[in-house]
């Protein structure tokens, strides 16, 4: 059993060596396009208070901060963000609305997301569109978007890195409501999911127009595009156990087929 005991130290000392290069990889990996030397980028940003009008003049936030932004009501609102691979986004909106006597009934707001390609992206989860009555003082909206994955096929609707557009804005209200002054907050958190996400392949670069490349950058740590993730770890763990369970059984086969000794004078 000495050398089962010795090949299982042995193999698990090379898993780790295993983990700690992929960790270090993962930490040195270099950013991907528009990446710069230096501190991150989203260190001491003040959070946007203002919205665009459009997809090409969609104001840039950043997951954990709160941008907002004061506008009438029928207004359309946007805002960009980046989602990298690997994370699942949620977005939340709330808009406080005009004084309920200036009001003449119901409105309904709705909040949605599309992609660097401008294709909406489904909820998976949350309230994207939700009705107001006559006398609420706010209306609170979500949106939980899917995985984003590295790569997918070209004719799936599959969210892949890069650009996220957020679209708020009433679809119903009494027509003598138009153009009340409101006030919007937009929020947004991303949360990793690791290598039970991760895809063989990656997109050759993130999916963020031209026209929003100047005011949006990339996610604090740089975008995704090594080679690493922690399904290296499971890969690696299932060699070690597959390896020490090979060895074991080597040594019981080899155990059971030796001829028994017969005693000296039997």
């Amino acid at each position: 059993m000495r050398t089962v005991r010795t090949l299982s130290a042995a193999l698990l000392v090379a898993a780790a060596a295993l983990t700690a290069a992929g960790t270090a990889a993962a930490d040195t990996s270099p950013a991907g396009p528009g990446s710069s030397a230096g501190p991150k980028s989203g260190q001491g940003e003040a959070a946007p208070t203002e919205a665009g009008t459009g997809f090409r003049t969609a104001t840039a936030f950043r997951p954990g901060q709160q941008a907002t932004a004061g506008a009438s009501t029928g207004d359309y609102l946007y805002w960009v963000l980046p989602v990298d691979a690997q994370q699942r986004a949620t977005v939340k909106a709330t808009v406080t609305l005009p004084d309920s006597a200036t009001r003449h009934g119901a409105a309904t707001w709705r909040l949605d997301v599309y992609d660097g390609l401008r294709r909406r992206q489904a909820c998976t989860y949350g309230t994207q569109s939700r009705a107001a009555a006559k006398e609420a003082a706010s209306v609170q909206l979500s949106c939980t978007l899917r995985t984003v994955r590295a790569a997918a096929e070209p004719w799936a609707n599959d969210p892949l890195p890069g650009s996220y557009y957020v679209r708020l804005t009433v679809v119903g209200l009494p027509e003598e409501d138009l153009g009340l002054p409101v006030r919007a907050a937009v929020e947004a958190a991303v949360e990793e999911t690791g290598g039970a996400s991760a895809v063989d392949g990656s997109l050759a670069a993130p999916l963020v127009p031209a026209t929003v490349t100047s005011s949006l950058r990339e996610p604090e740590d740089g975008w995704a595009g090594g080679w690493w993730s922690d399904r290296w770890l499971w890969t690696a763990a299932g060699g070690v156990l597959g390896a020490l369970a090979g060895i074991f059984g080597y040594r019981l086969t080899r155990g059971s087929g030796r001829p028994s000794r017969v005693p000296p004078g039997a």
